[in-house]
């Protein structure tokens, strides 16, 4: 089936995660993604295990449908192999802090002098302005700026960092659409232009019932484990053989869970527990005198009752059930292919279900330089040249049973 990005051409010089995932996704939908890694060890994640014959699963599991260069931009031929790259690109990706472009000769205003029509996005930890520009910012950090550590935890426990790299992910996805909107402002007759997204901001735009409460009421929000802000029962609770989630979220469905599941039709009348926001302030008391009694089944039996009743419910599960899960596995959301090194492995599926351009698995992530060769053959390099620019320190290729 066509691929809707199609003859789209993204030249990505990201590394770790927020960019590779963003130009991954860009891949996933047909575009033509060049992955440009750093001369001679590439990638940084290429040094974090697990490893399969010397290839790392963390590498492989952000950089499929990309074709991998391996380029010294410290030596004037090899910047030019970036500009050759940047001459017909529709798309840049890099993720530097302020000034470092510019001393490598890589930023917007140097590019957009070769194509003028290039879109190109920069990926960091604070943005490219203010007075954090300057530091250098991971996931974990940005989670501290946004608050999102403080607000993350037991009520009365540590703060607690957040499961995943959600402002990495956050910034991917925001990178993305920021992307795809001026690949959509171009097509309709506009220019390329400059795109600066902050790790710090993806995540904390995400922050929007924490602001409504804080700019409404000046509410800080505070460690609540599971439950719900505004909204209770909304969480967690402990049965007799584990944990489960309810989410009974209006007055209905309080009513409902009340009277056909915990057989406690005398609180729905009770002060302490009359409206959704009355019920989220005594959150702790709720929780109380409902784990008295959910913690007289397993856990099994509470979600068969709760979903006969159509009350919102469902498991607590780790990962590796996850992974196991009917319904995930129903969906396409574990893929199996092959990879020249590695041979058979897994890896996560497209989560939006395209009815006509769906996201397509073409090609492994690259080996360390496997696609020199065919890229500079394509910019009409003759392999004379590619030979003498991997000779030079130019190029780099991995050593590797796999024709690069």
């Amino acid at each position: 089936m066509e691929q809707a990005l199609k003859g789209m051409k993204v030249v990505d010089l990201s590394q770790v995660l927020a960019g590779p995932y963003c130009t991954m996704v860009l891949g996933d939908m047909g575009a033509d993604v060049i992955k440009v890694e750093k001369y001679p060890i590439g990638d940084d994640t290429r040094t974090m295990g697990p490893y399969i014959n010397e290839e790392s699963y963390m590498y492989m599991m952000v950089n499929r449908n990309k074709r991998g260069m391996c380029v010294n931009l410290k030596n004037e031929a090899g910047l030019q192999v970036l500009y050759d790259l940047i001459k017909d690109a529709d798309v840049f990706v890099e993720n530097y802090r302020p000034g470092v472009t510019k001393k490598l000769g890589i930023d917007y205003d140097t590019l957009k002098e070769i194509n003028p029509n290039l879109i190109y996005c920069s990926i960091s930890g604070y943005g490219q302005t203010g007075p954090y520009s300057n530091k250098g910012g991971f996931d974990i950090m940005a989670q501290g700026l946004s608050g999102l550590i403080d607000m993350t935890g037991e009520r009365s426990g540590n703060p607690a960092k957040v499961g995943i790299a959600i402002h990495d992910i956050a910034a991917a996805e925001t990178a993305i659409q920021s992307i795809l909107t001026a690949y959509i402002h171009r097509l309709k007759g506009g220019k390329g232009q400059y795109i600066d997204i902050s790790l710090v901001d993806s995540g904390l735009a995400w922050t929007v019932w924490e602001a409504a409460a804080y700019f409404g009421k000046g509410e800080v929000a505070r460690r609540n484990g599971t439950a719900h802000r505004v909204s209770a029962p909304y969480q967690g609770f402990k049965t007799k053989d584990g944990f489960i989630l309810i989410g009974a979220g209006n007055q209905k469905l309080w009513e409902n869970l009340c009277r056909h599941v915990l057989k406690k039709p005398e609180w729905i009348e009770e002060q302490r527990f009359l409206t959704n926001s009355i019920r989220a302030e005594n959150a702790a008391e709720l929780e109380a005198v409902m784990e008295q009694v959910l913690t007289t089944e397993s856990s099994d039996y509470w979600l068969d009752l709760l979903d006969t009743h159509g009350i919102p419910s469902g498991p607590i599960l780790s990962y590796d059930q996850t992974l196991n899960n009917e319904q995930i596995k129903s969906r396409d959301m574990i893929l199996d292919y092959e990879h020249p090194v590695v041979g058979s492995m897994k890896t996560l599926g497209f989560p939006a279900k395209f009815s006509e351009t769906p996201g397509q698995l073409v090609k492994p992530a690259p080996l360390l330089g496997q696609h020199n060769k065919e890229v500079l053959t394509e910019l009409g390099y003759t392999p004379e040249a590619v030979e003498q620019l991997t000779d030079d320190a130019v190029l780099n290729n991995r050593p590797s049973k796999v024709e690069a």
